[in-house]
């Protein structure tokens, strides 16, 4: 078997049209509508982007042990099961995360990869006097914040990226292009050869949302300011025009998206992949556009908008998929056993995820959240978020054998909390650290009483209130969720501090 696995991030369900979207055009996504399984009920796992690839790696969610971090040294990673039974994998991807400290250990799992450069603050390249006079002019101090001093004090961040904008000019110079020339490249070499997984991983259309001008030009707003792609995770406070602007931005690169997938439609076209080979779309996590009064995302809810997710499955065993919706409730670490599942290869025993390639499921409720933050649960009719009495109390722990941050190793402060834990029973006799989760940590999302906003365990039912307007309480619903979430929390072998805090039974 052969498998391409197309992994956008931050592509919400809400833009494509084979979900209901219209603010942008997508005749390629919803053109694959019409070859795939369309999973309608698809949710996040952990967040945000490396514990979600976590979970795809592993099928199982951690975002009850681990804030972000690395692989760990007990994981069973798809591509290297993958790799042990004969299978080649291959990724390309312009994320840039996979080269920092707290993403070191997911690209090794694959046989070969290529990273393509340049992508948001990727540090590529170097520029010791940037101009910044001409950035004041060219960016809107909005994104792009620049007082007295120079921006690498404010945002080094948002230097870096307009840095690399100075060396990407030409469409074929976008990191999103490049991610599909090369993975034609490999189609070229490859295509006719048989045990193979392919992985384009594009970084778009995440922020800062550049895309080539002639995107763009369909979504015109007259705004007339300094460049608006990069929003602050933080409530909305810009004018009507803003907003417009920022929100054209994001549809101009799921638009650029939607073609260059469209490209890999023409390619199965060509050469009729679609007879022997699967083909997977789907994103990490949605964002926040202004709904809900809202840029970004880790620091609210988890709204529909972040956690309903899409997923679109080509398999050639099935043809009679082809074209169909389906209500299974499935999320991110299915991903893993599905992969395998593909290839007729042993789901290891710790998996918590199912294979999506059936007719049904067996999962109750979707479960979500991220290290500290609140959790969610769904069960496709109802969307409940529960927070601990309070979100910055102290108690968590990190379980990890790889203290590592998102750019960062765990500082000497953290480490001295370290204590020995012993194995639980997925971690294949390895004992791990136990580190206290402090307040300084620099983890993502970091725990700053000003940043956390509409707090609260709140429920939504999403038939009556889709748009998740008006907040109910339900004791009897409530009650049945949490006892749905507890069974999930058994299963992962949660650690006991997880229940304290969340008010839960282990019982």
């Amino acid at each position: 078997m052969k498998t391409v696995f197309c992994l956008f991030d931050s592509l919400n369900k809400s833009a494509l049209g084979c979900y209901g979207g219209t603010s942008v055009a997508t005749p390629n996504f919803d053109r694959f509508a019409k070859r795939g399984r369309t999973y309608d009920n698809h949710y996040v796992g952990s967040l945000p982007c490396m514990p979600a690839r976590r979970d795809m790696h592993t099928g199982r969610l951690n975002f009850f042990l681990r804030s972000w971090g690395p692989l760990e040294p007990f994981d069973n990673s798809f591509p290297k099961l993958m790799s042990n039974a004969g299978i080649y994998s291959h990724l390309v991807t312009d994320h840039l995360h996979y080269f920092e400290a707290g993403g070191s250990t997911y690209h090794g799992q694959f046989t070969s990869y290529d990273f393509i450069r340049g992508q948001e603050y990727d540090p590529w390249k170097a520029m010791v006097q940037p101009p910044v006079e001409r950035f004041r002019e060219k960016y809107s101090p909005l994104h792009y914040p620049v007082t007295d001093g120079p921006i690498r004090e404010k945002k080094p961040f948002r230097l870096q990226n307009a840095i690399n904008h100075e060396f990407i000019v030409s469409e074929d110079e976008f990191p999103g292009p490049k991610c599909f020339k090369s993975g034609f490249e490999f189609l070229d070499i490859n295509k006719d050869a048989e045990d193979w997984f392919l992985m384009i991983e594009c970084f778009d259309p995440h922020e800062p949302f550049r895309a080539p001008e002639r995107f763009k030009d369909a979504y015109k707003t007259g705004y007339e300011g300094g460049i608006l792609d990069w929003p602050v995770y933080a409530k909305v406070t810009e004018t009507e025009v803003e907003i417009a602007e920022i929100r054209a931005n994001y549809a101009a690169l799921v638009a650029m998206c939607d073609e260059y997938f469209g490209k890999l439609l023409d390619y199965f076209d060509k050469y009729d992949l679609w007879k022997d080979t699967v083909l997977v779309l789907t994103t990490d996590h949605g964002l926040l556009l202004s709904e809900h009064d809202w840029w970004g995302k880790n620091l609210q809810p988890y709204y529909q908008e972040l956690a309903n997710i899409p997923l679109i499955i080509h398999n050639p065993k099935r043809s009679d998929f082809a074209g169909t919706r389906t209500n299974m409730l499935t999320q991110t670490h299915d991903l893993m056993p599905t992969f395998l599942d593909i290839y007729d290869l042993e789901i290891p025993r710790e998996v918590q995820g199912e294979s999506v390639l059936g007719d049904k499921n067996n999962r109750e409720v979707a479960v979500y959240g991220m290290f500290g933050g609140p959790i969610g649960v769904s069960n496709a009719h109802f969307s409940y978020y529960i927070y601990p009495d309070d979100l910055y109390e102290q108690g968590l722990h990190e379980y990890t054998l790889m203290p590592m941050h998102l750019t960062i190793m765990f500082s000497t402060e953290e480490m001295k909390t370290a204590e020995l834990h012993p194995p639980f029973n997925f971690t294949r006799g390895m004992p791990l650290l136990k580190i206290d989760a402090l307040s300084s940590a620099a983890r993502i999302p970091l725990h700053d009483n000003d940043l956390f906003q509409d707090i609260g365990t709140q429920l939504y039912d999403l038939k009556q209130d889709p748009m998740q307007k008006n907040s109910i309480r339900n004791e009897k619903i409530e009650s049945k969720l949490l006892l749905n979430l507890v069974d999930v929390l058994h299963a992962h072998e949660c650690p006991k501090e997880i229940y304290k805090r969340y008010n839960l039974s282990k019982n």
